[in-house]
C-alpha cells in the first residue's frame, strides 16, 4: 500500500514449479528478453515490495485448445488459496471446439475476465474465429486483457484490434503494453478515442525513457491506464519504482495503481 491507497499489478502471468522454468525460457525466445523472475506463485509473492504492492492479477496463456480449461483451474486454485492478494483471468483459444463450454467453465470458476495473446497464440484479433470469441465474452461481461502490438507480425496491431473495438461496443478490452507493444506511437495514434478500450503500461519501461514513459500515459489518460508488470519478464517491485519515478502526481499514482482495477473488476467482498 502507498499511502491511503492500495497498489494493485494489473499484468502477470504465473505458471506451475514444473514448467515454470520452460515457460519462462519460450517467452525470453520470443522477445529476445532474460526474464527477472521465475515465474512460480512463490517467486511473485516475494515480489509484494515491502507491503507497497497489495494484490496482482495473475494469468497464462493457453497455446493450444487443450490447454485451456487445465490452464483455467490452475489460476483458480492459486486464486482460491490466495484469495486477498491474487485476482485470475482465464485462458481461451479461438481453436477450441468448445468455446461456450470454456467460457461456462472459467465463470464457474470464479475468473473476473480473460487474457489472449494472438501473437504467441498466432491468431488474427479480428478472424471470425476470435470475434465469436468476442461476442461470448461481451455477452457474458468478461473484460479481455490481450497483448497488442509487435512490429514482427500482423495478428494485434492496431488494424486488427480496431475492428474488434467497434463491433462490440459493450466489451471491455485491456490493451497490454500500452496498446501497442514496439508501435507504441502508432497504436497511441489509432486507439484514443475508442471508449471500450483499456491499456497497461506492463513491458514499456524497459524500453524507452522516462519522457516517454511519460508523454504516451498523459496521452492515454490518467482514467484509461492500470499498472503491470509483465512478471515474470520483469520484476513488479522494480517497474513500481519506475512508475513511481515518473512523477505523474497523486491523481495518476491513485487512478492508474489501483483504482482503475477496482473500477474495472467491481467492489465487494473481493474488492481489489
Amino acid at each position: 500500500m502507498i499511502g491511503p491507497y492500495r497498489v494493485i499489478d494489473a499484468h502477470c502471468h504465473i505458471y506451475p514449479e514444473k514448467i515454470a522454468a520452460r515457460a519462462c525460457a519460450g517467452t525470453d525466445a520470443f522477445y529476445g528478453t532474460t526474464a527477472a523472475c521465475n515465474g512460480t506463485i512463490g517467486g511473485l509473492l516475494e515480489k509484494m515490495a515491502d507491503g507497497r504492492i497489495d494484490g496482482f492479477l495473475v494469468h497464462s496463456v493457453a497455446t493450444t485448445p487443450h490447454q485451456v480449461k487445465s490452464i483455467n483451474s490452475f489460476i483458480a486454485d492459486e486464486v482460491a488459496a490466495n484469495p486477498k492478494i491474487f485476482f485470475g483471468f482465464g485462458a481461451l483459444h479461438p481453436e477450441s471446439d468448445d468455446p461456450e463450454g470454456d467460457v461456462c467453465h472459467l465463470v464457474e470458476l470464479g475468473l473476473r475476465g480473460v487474457k489472449l495473446h494472438p501473437d504467441i497464440q498466432t491468431f488474427r484479433l479480428d478472424d471470425p474465429k476470435s470475434m465469436r470469441l468476442f461476442e461470448i465474452c461481451q455477452r457474458e461481461k468478461l473484460p479481455v486483457l490481450i497483448h497488442t502490438g509487435d512490429h514482427r507480425y500482423d495478428y494485434s496491431n492496431p488494424n486488427r484490434l480496431i475492428p474488434v473495438l467497434k463491433e462490440f461496443p459493450d466489451l471491455t478490452v485491456i490493451g497490454a503494453h500500452l496498446g501497442g507493444w514496439s508501435i507504441w506511437e502508432e497504436a497511441c495514434d489509432q486507439l484514443i478515442g475508442f471508449p471500450n478500450l483499456l491499456v497497461d503500461c506492463s513491458s514499456t519501461f524497459p524500453f524507452f525513457d522516462k519522457e516517454k514513459a511519460r508523454k504516451l500515459i498523459l496521452r492515454w489518460g490518467f482514467d484509461r491506464v492500470l499498472f503491470g508488470s509483465d512478471y515474470p519478464m520483469w520484476d513488479p517491485a522494480a517497474e513500481l519504482d519506475t512508475f513511481l519515478s515518473l512523477n505523474l502526481g497523486e491523481e495518476a499514482n491513485r487512478k492508474i495503481l489501483g483504482e482503475n482495477v477496482i473500477k474495472l473488476l467491481g467492489k465487494g467482498e473481493r474488492a481489489l
